[in-house]
């Protein structure tokens, strides 16, 4: 990419609307090949955008999940064992069990399962991969330790095999919900960035880009009736993820405008949590949706 403009736009191709501080914050990460690590909500569109990014870059999209127990052989690789032991056996039925041979032809690359992290950094690759560790704070101090390791040099050791380096490294992206603090030396790996939730007019233009069909006055009332609700004290209040969502399923239902009896019809889109609802149904949301008719 050129510029920061010029990814923000092919960013915006992808129905992905960042702001400039962001395409600075991943151009710069791209400029200067450094992971790019995202912190915020769960909701706000980190996730999204890696997937945005590998589209703008043409690239392919390798995701590792992140979890408590998250180990090597989820994340890195592991041995095909059962395709290792038929092998044996049919080499066994043939007589052509050479010890050494046998060692060779078992532990080669044909029965070696590639997790995300060696895909991404496969040295047949064309092209760099962007790799989305996504949600590092559900894993293990332990693996923070490890993938500290594997984005220094970006190369895995396999003991059977050697040493496998990445020839193309991949474009690296992690996110965080900031369900416990990621530790230092991992963040300075990287560049940082924090991605809060959008404005109402940056989430209203969020809502045309990704569903397009959507009047705008039902998405202009969808938007400011969601951010209504992150004022509340909600259990969970939704994410841009949920302002789609429900944006999406109301049009479906045919709505042109957001009316009481729509809303209660239709919480559970935008809500997650049986208390949430209770809460909000009836009469709190026709005061919801008259404080946000008079907000315009």
């Amino acid at each position: 990419m050129a510029s920061a403009a010029a990814l923000q736009n092919h960013l915006a191709e992808q129905h992905y609307v960042a702001d400039r501080a962001l395409a600075v914050s991943l151009f710069l990460a791209l400029k200067l090949q450094r992971p790019l690590f995202l912190e915020g909500e769960a909701g706000v569109g980190k996730t999204s955008l890696a997937s945005a990014m590998a589209a703008a870059l043409d690239t392919d999209l390798i995701r590792l999940q992140c979890y408590e127990g998250l180990d090597v052989t989820h994340a890195v690789y592991e041995w095909d064992y059962a395709r290792q032991i038929l092998e044996l056996k049919i080499l066994d039925a043939a007589g052509a069990v050479d010890r050494r041979a046998a060692r060779q032809e078992l532990y080669s690359d044909a029965f070696l399962i590639k997790r995300p992290l060696l895909q991404a950094i496969d040295p047949g690759r064309a092209k760099p991969a962007v790799l989305l560790i996504d949600e590092i704070d559900r894993a293990d101090e332990e693996f923070e330790a490890y993938l500290l390791e594997i984005l220094s040099d970006f190369q895995v050791t396999v003991p059977e095999i050697g040493t496998i380096r990445a020839h193309r490294p991949p474009r690296v992206i992690l996110t965080s919900n900031r369900t416990r603090e990621v530790h230092d030396a991992l963040k300075r790996r990287c560049l940082y960035h924090w991605i809060d939730y959008p404005t109402a007019q940056k989430e209203f233009e969020i809502v045309l880009a990704r569903v397009p069909h959507a009047p705008e006055k039902l998405a202009r009332e969808v938007v400011g009736f969601v951010h209504r609700l992150r004022e509340a004290d909600l259990t969970k209040v939704p994410g841009i993820a949920e302002t789609l969502d429900w944006a999406a399923a109301l049009l479906a239902l045919g709505a042109r405008e957001l009316k009481p009896e729509l809303v209660d019809e239709t919480l559970g889109v935008v809500l997650k949590y049986e208390e949430d609802i209770r809460q909000i149904r009836g009469e709190q949301a026709s005061r919801m949706l008259t404080e946000v008719a008079a907000r315009g």
